[in-house]
Formats: C-alpha cells, structure tokens, sequence
C-alpha cells in the first residue's frame, strides 16, 4: 500500500479508539477519567518491553527531561478525557487538533526565533476561526453558555500535548526514536502515579480497584474492551509514522482532519446505537456548522504544513 492508504487506515483506527475512549468514559463502565488515564498510563509502562533490545542508558539530564515530557504528556491525556466525558467527542477532537500546531508554532517562535511567511500566518488565523466555529453551541443566545461543555479543557488539553510533542520530538532527534519512546513511556507512567497525591483521584483509583474484584464479569468485559483500545491506538500511532516513513510527514501530518472526519460520521452511528452516550446534535444545522468547521480546520492544517 502506499502513504495515502496507510495513513487513512491509521487515522480510522485512531477515530474508532476515541468513539470507544467516549463509550467507556460517558457509560458506567469507567468511573471518573482520572481513572481511565491512570490505567492509560500504567498500561504504556508495559510497552517499553517491546523496545527493550534496543534500549540503552542515557545521561540524567535528558532521563529527567524525557521524565518530564512524559508527564505532561499523560497529564494532556487526562484534560482530553474529561472533555471528551463532558461533550461532543466530534466537537473535542478537532479542537484539540487545532490547539496542538497553534502552540506547537508558537514554541517554535519564541524560542528559535522562526519567523512565519505569510501563508502560515493564514494558515493560523484560519485555524483558530475553525476552532472557534466547531466551538460554539450555534445558535448563539444572549445569557446562556457560548461554548460546548469540555472546551477549556480541550484547550488546555491541546497546550499540553503540543508541549510534550514538541520535547519528546526534541529526544527522539537527540537519542533516536527507540531510546525516546522508552524512556518518555516511564515518564508517563510516574504521572500516572502522581494522580495519588491529589486525594479525591487517589479515592477513584483505589475504589476502582476494589470495584474490579467485586463485579469480575462486567469489569473484565470493560478491561477487555479497554485494552482493545490500547491496541487500536497503538496501531493506528505506528501506521501514521510508517506512512511518514514510506511518505511525507508534511502530507501526513496535514490528513489528519480525516481523522476528525471518521470521528464525526462514526460518532453518529454510534448516536443511533447508544443515544445517551453519544449526545451528538444531529439537527441540520448542528451537523452542517461541524462539517464547515472541519473542512476549515483542514485548510489551516494543510497552509501551515505545506
């Protein structure tokens, strides 16, 4: 298959795995998205396993930096699951997509002094008008909540992100993508554990666990379908880096509003399915507000790529 194939294949296995990040987080299943993220967290720990060959020591400075980075990391996850529990997952999505190149170039001019043609600057203007428009709970009232439910924490989430690609991005150049991953997958997982410190997350995760040996059938179903999950996106992350590798990663990077697509289109057959997890608007102009947007966020993408 070529780059083009490759890449959208990826971009639906990452769409299906956050329809089910939705499910289990608007359904009983999960309790809190504190306790999704942790085992998210704990979970990726495991997979510096399959790296382990080609793994070596590095000096403690980059180890604490990589630490870090990872941290932030987990933490940017847990602001996108409580969006994604609050709202729209169609909604959530491309904002965080849209966020993530907005601070990722500002990191960029601030600290390397990069100075932005005239096509990027379009580029950016277009893509925060998108971000505004998926935004917004269209028709807008006088008085009542402009925004969608989860908003400021899907910017939040994208300011996260961008900052923990933008250092892992920086190692992985340094030490090779091996060494990297690995030593940022550890960093997630002392993140993980960090959530004990704050008392009301520590309550949730512990309860978790007692409540996984009480109820063992339904909880292994929602294990089971959980590391599915992890699996998915597991895939659908190193299709997209072998489609940058047999490919460009300018044009890879810039179909990833397909992947805000099959989100939006899977989530309405989902809406269908399980109409009280997936609270998608399905009015004419709610599902024609969402498609302008991201065609919108699509061009924003590809003008600051290209």
């Amino acid at each position: 298959m070529n780059w083009l194939s490759v890449s959208i294949i990826a971009y639906l296995i990452i769409a299906l795995g956050v329809i089910i990040d939705k499910f289990l987080l608007s359904s009983n299943r999960v309790s809190h998205p504190v306790v999704y993220a942790f085992y998210s967290g704990i979970l990726s720990f495991f997979t510096i396993f399959v790296f382990l060959p080609g793994l070596h020591l590095v000096s403690l400075t980059d180890a604490l930096g990589m630490f870090l980075f990872g941290i932030i990391f987990i933490y940017g996850v847990l602001l996108l699951f409580f969006a994604i529990k609050k709202s729209e997952a169609s909604r959530v999505v491309p904002v965080v997509g849209a966020i993530i190149p907005l601070v990722t170039l500002a990191i960029e001019s601030i600290l390397l002094g990069q100075n932005f043609s005239a096509q990027i600057l379009l580029g950016i203007v277009i893509l925060i008008f998108g971000g505004l428009l998926i935004s917004f709970d269209l028709p807008v009232k006088l008085g009542k909540k402009k925004f969608f439910a989860g908003f400021y924490y899907s910017i939040f989430a994208g300011i996260f992100l961008a900052v923990s690609y933008v250092g892992v991005s920086y190692f992985y150049k340094k030490i090779g993508f091996v060494n990297g991953f690995a030593w940022t997958r550890i960093g997630v997982a002392i993140g993980a554990l960090l959530m004990f410190l704050i008392p009301i997350w520590r309550k949730s995760i512990i309860n978790s666990i007692f409540g996984f040996e009480k109820a063992k059938e339904k909880n292994i179903r929602t294990g089971c379908l959980f590391i599915l999950n992890k699996i998915l996106n597991g895939v659908g992350s190193v299709l997209v880096n072998y489609a940058i590798y047999i490919g460009s990663v300018t044009l890879v990077n810039a179909l990833v509003s397909i992947e805000y697509v099959f989100v939006f289109f899977l989530a309405l057959i989902f809406h269908g399915i399980y109409p009280k997890i997936f609270s998608e608007k399905n009015k004419f102009y709610d599902i024609l507000q969402k498609i302008i947007a991201i065609l919108i966020i699509a061009i924003g993408i590809v003008l600051i790529t290209i």
